[in-house]
């Protein structure tokens, strides 16, 4: 076992607010689940103020976008309306920490917050969008369901001057133009994160599978992307033999992997694009009688579900992808409307599980 493998950072160059120091933590109320054991969890998390988001070093980036380019006006954001946009129903831990940040965040400094939930349907994230525009939002927060297809919102956000937060997915967009910030993890850092774990569980051998997260956005695109160079660059023997979306889900991930199964029986391993499809896998590999280990799975995000699926033996390594974006949302959007400029890609630190670090950290995960 090499955890520095895992763990080790990437040179992506990356760009960081100014007025946000590199290396600054900000810590976020964790998720609030649909379930009360999830629920008791969250809130034991958020006392002890885990896994907040950390701000990556600074690449020596000079692009940044001020409030007079964007031609917007400065505000006090305590006095201002903010309109968070959810993109996918609550049911997956990470929407749900996501959210609950959010809401923190917002009850913390007294802003008036509104929101919105698309429920996986595009169509209705933009009308939903639109909605908070006409319910007088000063500021949007928006969690991509897609990144293309955004043109109505940023028409409309437009005419009003708003300036418009991107988390954790990007649009397809001009940064100081049609939004001011994008905020969220390097996925092409994840992708190939994942492959050294891949590779060290595998030995750099056999026949490996992906599924592939929802089509449409910067993160399935960019953490295959990570993967598939890594794999090919250090590991010429363990060949993608196997590639499906399983949409961000955990039934349809074990749909997928239950046809695997039957297509590939001699499978090394699966690389999941986040943990509720690895997950699903999980679901159909035991289904099928395997054995924990029999075929090596790693995944991105860092649910508690899958960092107890290491402990308990059925994946090899889950790579962290921060949910908590409340208080660095809000705090990029403070920034902006006081005047201060801000990057336009504000690219966060990522925690990864192992086995050697699992069970001590499953307090951290969400």
């Amino acid at each position: 076992m090499k955890p520095t493998t895992l763990l080790s950072r990437t040179s992506a160059r990356t760009l960081v607010a100014a007025g946000l120091t590199a290396g600054l933590v900000f810590t976020a109320g964790c998720a609030k689940s649909e379930d009360d054991d999830a629920s008791s969890d969250s809130s034991a998390s958020q006392e002890r103020g885990d896994a907040g988001q950390e701000v990556a070093s600074d690449g020596g980036g000079d692009k940044t976008c001020g409030i007079d380019a964007y031609g917007a006006e400065k505000l006090d954001l305590k006095s201002a309306t903010v309109g968070f946009s959810q993109s996918e129903k609550e049911a997956n831990p990470f929407r749900i920490a996501e959210t609950a940040s959010m809401r923190a965040e917002a009850k913390k400094r007294g802003v008036k917050l509104l929101t919105a939930n698309a429920q996986s349907q595009f169509s209705k994230q933009i009308s939903d969008v639109q909605d908070l525009i006409a319910k007088g939002a000063d500021l949007l927060v928006i969690a991509p369901l897609n990144s293309d297809g955004w043109e109505p919102v940023l028409r409309a956000a437009g005419a009003k001057h708003i300036p418009i937060v991107t988390i954790d997915r990007k649009i397809n967009a001009t940064a100081c133009k049609d939004y001011v910030s994008f905020i969220g993890s390097d996925f092409v850092a994840q992708g190939r994160r994942a492959a050294d774990r891949m590779i060290e569980a595998t030995g750099g051998k056999g026949k490996i599978a992906i599924l592939l997260g929802a089509a449409g956005n910067n993160v399935t695109t960019e953490r295959t992307k990570g993967f598939e160079e890594r794999v090919k660059a250090k590991a010429p023997d363990l060949k993608v033999v196997f590639k499906q979306t399983g949409e961000f889900a955990r039934e349809k991930g074990q749909q997928v992997t239950e046809q695997l199964i039957q297509s590939k029986p001699d499978i090394t391993g699966i690389y999941a694009e986040n943990d509720e499809m690895g997950l699903g896998a999980v679901n159909a590999l035991k289904g099928a009688g395997k054995k924990a280990g029999d075929v090596k799975i790693v995944t991105i995000d860092g649910t508690k579900g899958a960092v107890r699926g290491i402990v308990d033996g059925w994946i090899d390594g889950v790579v962290e992808s921060n949910p908590r974006f409340g208080p660095l949302a809000f705090q990029t959007l403070d920034t902006f409307t006081k005047g201060q400029k801000v990057a336009p890609d504000i690219v966060i630190k990522d925690n990864a599980y192992t086995k050697d670090n699992a069970e001590s950290d499953l307090g951290k995960a969400y």
